[in-house]
């Protein structure tokens, strides 16, 4: 009997992987670590980004693989040696066919993201439009008992659409439908905005049990890959080591329920990144924990990245100024952490202990590359805000209008008593508050340029307000304030080395024999520095494509 593959991780890419292998005549077993599957995929918003893709074309929207490759390296001009040249052309050239064939064999039903801009809306080759997909609402009965086993996002509204998240606001479709501070449930199909019929704002019935999100993006591969009866998931099954003989890896070690287990076959790393190990997040990313949380699954301990090391992997490092962290905050309930649009919400800013403004305070990616630039870094850093935020919005899991829990927020009456309380210079805090209000009453950030980045405004900020729905002054007391830690979302950049097909690659560059990587595990050489939201998945499932299709003895496309 052919060895089965073993794909070790059971989110996105290692669903992908395993039914692409199965389709193509492969026995296939996947071994979660966790009791759930869905990994941090299934926490994510469900971006997948893929540059002129069949959806957008089938909606008229136009694109073409020129416009993309403009854009990629338009985004990570600013360290050319770090990106890969060829793995980046092979991403690009085959993702279009990676989401047709997705979609053809089932796998899932594609809907572009509506009115989502790519991140860099200034760059060349940036489209207002097209290339952020996500999944149609797939009802969660179609999983039968494996309902129970799927992770659902406590980070978005899962069970309603993107269409009604970008039309109310990200914010207020966190309030209608809790869940930074609510554990994910059994039954994710809660109605948001006053639904009850089980039909969305056009009318598209929904089913008692609507999955949407990363949520609904990973139960629709699992959906379609419970349909191959040579596919065997697994979960509690963590790989403990690599079997390797003559340089070649041949199978697995694992902890299962009933004792370990070994495997043999070829190995596919599908696993995500290392959020929850401090060591690997001090190596790769320089962060001590006093300024590190995660919101992704604690099952993200850097396993696929320790399992390739232990036979010769190289690991690929990309600055910490480029990795996809967002400013967060330790949970109101419980050890975890949390994040969300407030920080970018009117009536905020960010500061440094000096009192200052220091980046485009809405939008990730300057606040990383602003705060970690190893020749001026501005840690600690905090989140400061008025009353009107508060009363408009609430954060995490306080509602609007409602209290912070003791100890979690510092409240002061003015501006300069909020500096003192949270140790920062509280002069400068007072002329920085004042110059801030001057302009954002006008809806303008001459500054930072808070407001210019088309994705934030429309994915982060508050529709209803005006002149900019990232723009507000703080002016009503009481005044709130946190320090701010950098939160993961397991997507690390740096990582296991692979070639542009999923190859794992010594430290000479050769390919490890047996050895494949498709999970945010693996190094995002394929862009570099450069990143926009939904690269990772994008990537994930075109080298879950590529990577079957060689594993199924046909010529790799």
């Amino acid at each position: 009997m052919t060895e089965p593959v073993i794909v070790v991780g059971a989110g996105l890419s290692g669903l992908a992987t395993a039914l692409g292998a199965a389709l193509r005549g492969r026995r296939v077993v996947v071994l979660e670590a966790a009791e759930l599957v869905g990994g941090a995929a299934a926490y994510s918003g469900g971006q997948v980004w893929c540059g002129a893709n069949h959806v957008a074309r089938r909606g008229g929207i136009e694109d073409s693989l020129e416009l993309t490759e403009t854009y990629v390296r338009a985004i990570a001009h600013r360290d050319p040696e770090l990106l890969d040249e060829r793995a980046m052309r092979r991403w690009i050239t085959t993702a279009p066919e990676a989401m047709r064939y997705w979609e053809d064999i089932g796998a899932i039903r594609w809907k572009v993201i509506p009115g989502l801009a790519d991140y860099h809306n200034e760059a060349d080759g940036a489209l207002p439009m097209g290339r952020y997909l996500t999944n149609e609402v797939i009802d969660g009965g179609v999983l039968g008992p494996w309902r129970r086993l799927l992770r659902v996002s406590p980070y978005f509204p899962v069970g309603t659409t993107y269409d009604d998240l970008l039309t109310r606001g990200r914010r207020a479709a966190y309030v209608d439908n809790p869940g930074e501070e609510e554990p994910a449930t059994e039954h994710a199909g809660v109605p948001a905005f006053g639904i009850a019929d089980g039909r969305d704002r056009s009318g598209q019935p929904r089913g008692d049990d609507p999955l949407t999100f990363g949520t609904g993006v990973v139960a629709s591969f699992l959906a379609r890959a419970l349909r191959e009866e040579n596919i065997e998931i697994r979960t509690s099954h963590p790989v403990t080591g690599l079997l390797s003989e003559g340089g070649r890896v041949v199978g697995v070690r694992a902890d299962g329920p009933g004792g370990p287990v070994e495997l043999r076959g070829p190995v596919v790393l599908a696993t995500s990144t290392y959020d929850w190990d401090p060591d690997l997040v001090r190596e790769l990313v320089g962060l001590e924990p006093e300024d590190f949380g995660s919101v992704a699954p604690e099952s993200l301990r850097g396993d696929g990245i320790r399992l390739a090391r232990d036979v010769g992997a190289a690991v690929a490092k990309i600055p910490a100024t480029s990795v996809p962290m967002l400013p967060g905050w330790r949970s109101q309930v419980g050890t975890g952490y949390g994040y969300g649009p407030e920080y970018a919400m009117p009536h905020s800013m960010i500061v440094d202990s000096t009192g200052r403004r220091f980046c485009n305070d809405s939008y990730w990616v300057d606040i990383v590359a602003k705060t970690l630039n190893p020749a001026d870094r501005h840690l600690p850093f905090f989140l400061v805000w008025d009353d009107q935020h508060r009363q408009k919005y609430g954060l995490a899991g306080t509602p609007p209008g409602g209290d912070y829990p003791e100890g979690w927020v510092t409240s002061a009456p003015t501006v300069r008593a909020l500096g003192e309380a949270l140790g920062i210079d509280a002069e400068r805090f007072e002329v920085t508050v004042a110059r801030f209000n001057e302009h954002a009453a006008r809806g303008e950030d001459p500054d930072f340029g808070r407001g210019t980045v088309t994705y934030v405004n429309r994915f982060a900020g508050d529709p209803e307000q005006k002149p900019c729905p990232v723009l507000g002054e703080l002016v009503k007391p009481p005044f709130h304030g946190l320090r701010l830690k950098f939160v993961g979302t397991g997507i690390g950049s740096s990582g296991v080395h692979i070639d542009g097909d999923g190859h794992v690659l010594d430290e000479r560059g050769a390919p490890i024999g047996g050895l494949y990587a498709v999970g945010s595990c693996a190094a995002l050489t394929t862009v570099g520095t450069g990143y926009n939201s939904g690269f990772a998945l994008g990537r994930g499932v075109t080298l879950a494509y590529l990577v079957a299709h060689e594993l199924g003895g046909l010529p790799v496309p």
